[in-house]
This record gives structure tokens, sequence and C-alpha cells, in this order.
């Protein structure tokens, strides 16, 4: 159970650190949800919101993110 503990208090501290990084940074990113290709419409009571280029993006740097990780930890 010891590295399942390690796993879970190093997991708690990145979540932190991309809380306190999006926090600080968070009104410089008043760009991201619309970017070209993020569907948005809205009709008198109808809204309708599919972020599909930010959803692109954000699945892109993810999956660089975690095979750097692989890369050099794993």
């Amino acid at each position: 159970m010891q590295p399942l503990g390690k796993y879970l208090v190093i997991l708690g501290l990145v979540i932190a650190g991309v809380g306190l990084l999006l926090w600080l940074v968070g009104p410089r990113l008043d760009w991201f949800g619309r970017l070209p290709g993020d569907v948005r419409v809205e009709r008198p009571g109808f809204k309708v919101f599919a972020p599909f280029t930010t959803m692109l993006l954000l699945s892109v740097l993810f999956s660089l993110v975690l095979w750097v990780v692989r890369r050099f930890f794993g």
C-alpha cells in the first residue's frame, strides 16, 4: 500500500499545481474555448456549446505530456 500512497500524494500535488497555475494565469486565457472550430449556438431558450478545437488541442497537449512522462519515467 505504500506506493499507492506515494502516487496519490504526487497526483494531489500535480492537481494543486495545475489549479494554482490556472488561478494565476486564468484571466489571460480568455481566448480558451473560443477557438475557430468551437461551435456555439445561442437561440432564445436554447444553448449549445461544442468545443471541438479546444478538446483537440487539449488531447494533443495531454498526449505529448504523457509521452514525455512515459519516455523519461516509465
